[in-house]
């Protein structure tokens, strides 16, 4: 039994809020749980929160959000007592590096952080979007544009910050919460905040305003939420906690407490599904499906095996730098490369393309070596494709480099590269879907060809991975395999 299990191991000590000077006596009876435990070898857990609404947060002197409720039901279930402290997010952060019986909620996985913690989850999603004020005209098309305001807002050592950071950026202005940051951002001290909308929702109703009197300008990327477990933290502890997450997901008491505190009905599943728009193998059509010869096989497989988890779209550098950093995440269609082919576990293959160096048509450019194509003054590429892997590995110092596609699609046809890397298969979509034609394009020169594939995170279970490749392998051997692609590109 899972009570029995754990019981041996942790014990939770009830802690009040100094940060907001809350009697003992209300947090100690918010939350709690009355089951004796056994006290040898026992392991004592403290958690640590900070006021981020809608995830964890005070209401009327109590703890409250899909964290805290989230944890009530594990620490219930699991038998243990609790109790969080509530800290600003720098201070929550630091005493969790050095405390070694710390828990720290709700926190993001990101590269940074992965070695830093155990962790157990994810049992939330934020999607950080960048906002101005609706009075503000400021346009954004991409990551670029945003380099490029007087200031944008952020929040010290939060995730979305540290990506930013990563990127390069300069012009970060540091607020000292999401109301100071809103503050800020209403009355033009800075152009952008990058947030949620509920958490951006919540600090704008704290300060007397609405989530209308701001504009989200461009979605930037999506993040996973866990609970963050010092290293010190037996691995015994850390994983019977994840079974009590998974169980959450299982029963369906995450998916309640998701409708409540975080205004949706999907909230990360025993396994995470992530593609990309990248048509027609995988995309988000115009009625809001997502659909594409990949997604078609992976609901087949899916189909048969009875386990049905829901799909998103992200930009492919955020999806595939998550199938990096998370367990049990499915990424496709991903090309099986050399550079790739230890950082992931496979299935498939499911088709083959072939990949060019694309120019416009009657630019005069031609290429006729690989050595003529790194002479050129400028290569677009997509960050993270295979493409752009291989061409770094091949030494390529004329890159220029989008998150998007489209983006670079429309650069090629602007002049403003000489060439656009992509596959056979793709950029005739890509192009229909910007109002181009194929005949606009020459391909120049092949780069290479290869086989793509679904891709699971290397600490996804083996077992999962073997279930999906005899699944397709099955639709293969009965015939459905090939009515899909026949009806995609035949």
């Amino acid at each position: 039994m899972m009570a029995n299990n754990i019981s041996k191991f942790v014990r939770i000590i009830f802690r009040a809020s100094k940060f907001f000077l809350l009697p003992v006596a209300i947090l100690t009876t918010v939350i709690g749980c009355n089951k004796d435990l056994e006290t040898e070898d026992s392991y004592q857990l403290e958690f640590i929160t900070e006021d981020y609404k809608p995830l964890n947060y005070i209401e009327n002197g109590s703890l409250k959000g899909l964290g805290p409720d989230l944890l009530k039901e594990i620490c219930n279930d699991i038998g243990i007592s609790y109790s969080s402290e509530v800290l600003s997010w720098d201070q929550a952060y630091a005493k969790a590096l050095t405390n070694e019986h710390a828990v720290l909620y709700s926190t993001v996985l990101n590269a940074e952080r992965k070695s830093l913690f155990k962790w157990a989850g994810p049992y939330a999603s934020l999607d950080w979007n960048f906002y101005s004020s609706s009075q503000n005209p400021v346009e954004l098309k991409s990551l670029d544009d945003a380099r490029n305001v007087t200031g944008i807002g952020v929040l010290r050592d939060y995730a979305i910050t540290q990506h930013l950071v990563s990127e390069g950026f300069s012009n970060l202005v540091y607020c000292e919460n999401n109301q100071d940051a809103l503050s800020k951002l209403l009355s033009g001290e800075i152009t952008l905040f990058p947030s949620d909308k509920i958490t951006a929702e919540a600090a704008l109703t704290a300060i007397g305003k609405s989530i209308y009197n701001i504009t989200n300008k461009l979605t930037i990327r999506t993040d996973l939420v866990y609970f963050a477990f010092n290293n010190a933290v037996p691995d015994k502890v850390v994983e019977e906690f994840q079974k009590g997450i998974d169980k959450s997901k299982q029963n369906g008491v995450l998916k309640q407490l998701y409708q409540i505190y975080m205004q949706s009905a999907n909230p990360p599943d025993i396994i995470q599904v992530y593609t990309e728009q990248y048509p027609p193998l995988t995309y988000r059509n115009n009625t809001g499906d997502i659909t594409g010869f990949g997604t078609d096989v992976v609901l087949e497989i899916m189909k048969r095996n009875q386990s049905f988890y829901p799909i998103r779209v992200s930009l492919w550098s955020n999806a595939y730098e998550l199938a990096l950093l998370n367990p049990n995440f499915c990424l496709f269609t991903m090309d099986r490369t050399s550079q790739r082919e230890n950082l992931f576990q496979w299935v498939g293959p499911i088709g083959s393309n072939v990949t060019y160096f694309y120019v416009r048509a009657g630019s005069g450019i031609t290429i006729k070596s690989i050595d003529e194509a790194r002479a050129l003054g400028s290569v677009g590429t997509v960050s993270s494709w295979f493409s752009d892997q291989h061409l770094r590995g091949l030494g390529f110092t004329n890159l220029v480099t989008a998150s998007d596609p489209e983006l670079m699609t429309r650069k090629l046809m602007n002049g403003e590269i000489d060439a656009f890397v992509c596959t056979n298969i793709t950029f005739p979509s890509i192009l229909r879907s910007l109002n181009y034609q194929y005949n606009q394009v020459e391909p120049a020169y092949q780069l290479m060809s290869s086989d793509f594939y679904i891709a699971f995170s290397k600490n996804t279970p083996a077992a999962t991975v073997f279930k999906w490749q005899q699944a397709l392998d099955a639709a293969k051997q009965d015939g459905t395999y090939d009515s899909i692609s026949g009806k995609w590109f035949n």
